[in-house]
C-alpha cells in the first residue's frame, strides 16, 4: 500500500515542475522552447490538474488504507495509471500528432485500463465496507 505515497510524490513532482515549465513559458518566452517546444499550453493545463487530483487520490486512498484492508494490486493499479494518465496530457503538450501515433494511443489504453482497474477495485472496497457496517 505504500506504493500509493511513491505514486502521490511523483504526481507531485510532476506538479511542480509542470507549474515551472508553464511559469518559464509565459514569463520568460525563449525562442524555440515556447511555441515550439511547449505547443499546446491548454493540454499542459490539463496535465497539471491532472497530476494534482492524482495525487489527491493516491493520498485519500493511502488514508482509507489505514483503517481498511486495500488490495495491493489495486493499489499499484492506482499508483501507475495516477501517473500515467496526466503524463499523456503531458507528452502531448510537446507533439501536436500524439493522439494520431499508434504508440501512444497503445500507452494512453494501457493507462487508462490500469486507472480504471484500480479506481473500481477500491471503490468497491470501499461499497462493501460501507454495506457491511
Amino acid at each position: 500500500m505504500e506504493i500509493l505515497l511513491i505514486g502521490a510524490a511523483a504526481c507531485c513532482t510532476a506538479l511542480i515542475l509542470s507549474a515551472w515549465l508553464m511559469t518559464f513559458a509565459r514569463w520568460f518566452p525563449i525562442e524555440g522552447i515556447d511555441g515550439k517546444f511547449l505547443v499546446d499550453y491548454k493540454t499542459m493545463i490539463r496535465a497539471h490538474v491532472d497530476y494534482a487530483l492524482m495525487a489527491l487520490f493516491n493520498l485519500a486512498f493511502y488514508a482509507v488504507g489505514s483503517r481498511i484492508e486495500l488490495p495491493v494490486f489495486a493499489c499499484w493499479c492506482v499508483a501507475i495509471g495516477g501517473f500515467a494518465n496526466p503524463t499523456i496530457f503531458t507528452i502531448a503538450a510537446f507533439d501536436p500528432a500524439f493522439w494520431n501515433k499508434r504508440q501512444w494511443r497503445l500507452f494512453s489504453a494501457t493507462s487508462f485500463v490500469l486507472t480504471t482497474i484500480g479506481f473500481l477495485t477500491i471503490s468497491w472496497i470501499l461499497v462493501k465496507q460501507f454495506l457491511a457496517s
